[in-house]
């Protein structure tokens, strides 16, 4: 299979600026095997797709997805989800192990990333437990996964509560060379949460979540990186005094890694006042402050990506009371488009930079640099994303590709949609939609 890229500018981690390089490209057997001038002969191929006016970068990743496969497919598979990645230009995606069964066994695991392989839309990489059944008592078998190309482990959904326990995780991990994600949550201080614990939730008389149940754990988690020298991976922070404390630990030298959600940086806790279930989420919105500083955190590299926390419910369920309903919202399909109108169109940051949290920078969190998020040169990968940074579209449900239709962004405009994703040579989304 062979394919031309014409009319592009190739924007990837060798960019010094958010011009990039005007350039052609041609893609053979998984590889790129021209990068040429606009204008410039290639040899013949079996496809060509249109860049024009179009960024050509390294493939997105997302550290940070919910499938459902196994065991709650009503909401979503891995074959919509693949999809819908593919339709937001990712060409991997970190599989949340929250699942039933949970990715605590190598079977599970292997379940998980041979289902990717058949739908063959991007690279489905399952993550694996912390703690059997992420129950928080006892340790997954660390050595067990890893052999199985488990390189992330997390309990997302629920933080490991016991600190002599997670200390026993990190020497693991740091002794294994994997890296573990924590889920910051103090649950003593979140039962029968459902929002941000602040002015709203106050005036609404609804239980509040307060920002200090996750900065504890940020804080605590951190002071055990530094006693055993392991690394660690935050997932979906959402306060300010969570970015402080994580830019402290980048200061003193500390292996510290961090993403947030598009949901964390663009929508506030106010719009819990209609009582909608689609604005629950866990870690819940936040306040204007928290946002200007996860955007500030975004822009310093004290958070190093963007993730989206994909989180797909079936309707009946979400259409639950709001103390009921499951939290967590979809994110795949408008990743892209959201942090373009919150992060560039605003001046906060650079479209490299927002490239960058969206692509290599999450690729090498991964351990997947050595086939995402790759320059865009010949002899490299052909794990590309062709979007164009000024296209304008209104968020239609409807037309998303995952099985649940629970997105925040119901009826906004967003500046920035992806054209063409081409996975491992082919192109899997052209002109906005899924061929397979």
């Amino acid at each position: 299979m062979s394919l031309i890229v014409r009319g592009g500018r190739i924007l990837d981690a060798n960019a010094h600026a958010d011009s990039g390089r005007p350039a052609d490209l041609r893609v053979a057997d998984g590889l790129i095997t021209h990068v040429v001038e606009p204008g410039r002969e290639l040899p013949a191929a079996d496809q060509e797709l249109d860049a024009s006016d179009c960024v050509v970068t390294s493939g997105f990743v997302d550290l940070h997805v919910h499938l459902r496969e196994p065991g709650r497919e009503e909401s979503e598979t891995i074959e919509t989800g693949s999809r819908a990645a593919a339709k937001g230009g990712f060409t991997a995606v970190i599989a949340m192990p929250n699942t039933e069964p949970p990715h605590d066994s190598r079977i599970v695991v292997d379940f998980v990333r041979e289902q990717g392989r058949r739908a063959g839309l991007c690279e489905v990489v399952p993550s694996g437990c912390i703690t059997m059944d992420r129950a928080g008592e006892r340790l997954a078998p660390f050595a067990e996964l890893q052999a199985a190309g488990v390189h992330l482990f997390t309990d997302d959904g629920s933080g490991v509560q016991d600190a002599q326990l997670m200390r026993r995780a990190l020497e693991y991990s740091r002794d294994l060379g994997v890296t573990l994600a924590q889920h910051c949550e103090v649950v003593s201080l979140t039962v029968g949460a459902v929002m941000h614990e602040g002015s709203c939730c106050s005036r609404l008389g609804l239980p509040g979540w307060p920002a200090l149940a996750e900065e504890l754990m940020v804080h605590r988690d951190i002071e055990l990186c530094r006693l055993t020298g392991a690394g660690m991976h935050f997932l979906h922070l959402s306060t300010a005094r969570s970015v402080e404390l994580v830019r402290a630990a980048k200061a003193d030298g500390l292996a510290i890694t961090a993403e947030v959600a598009p949901h964390h940086f663009s929508l506030t806790d106010e719009l819990l006042s209609g009582f909608d279930p689609v604005f629950k989420v866990n870690p819940p919105l936040r306040t204007p402050a928290d946002i200007a500083a996860l955007k500030e955190g975004l822009a310093d590299g004290t958070i190093d990506a963007i993730a989206t926390d994909h989180a797909p419910h079936a309707e009946r369920l979400k259409e639950q009371p709001l103390d009921q309903a499951p939290p967590g919202m979809l994110g795949l399909e408008t990743a892209l488009g959201v942090s373009l109108t919150e992060l560039v169109d605003t001046g906060l940051m650079t479209l490299r930079q927002v490239v960058a949290a969206l692509s290599w920078n999450p690729a090498r969190i991964a351990r997947l640099a050595d086939r995402h998020g790759r320059p865009v040169s010949v002899g490299e990968p052909a794990n590309l994303t062709v979007f164009d940074p000024t296209a304008t579209w209104e968020v239609d449900p409807s037309t998303l590709a995952s099985r649940s239709r629970n997105t925040p962004y119901r009826g906004r405009v967003l500046r920035g949609r992806v054209r063409h994703t081409i996975y491992e040579g082919v192109a899997v989304v052209v002109d906005g939609e899924a061929i397979q």
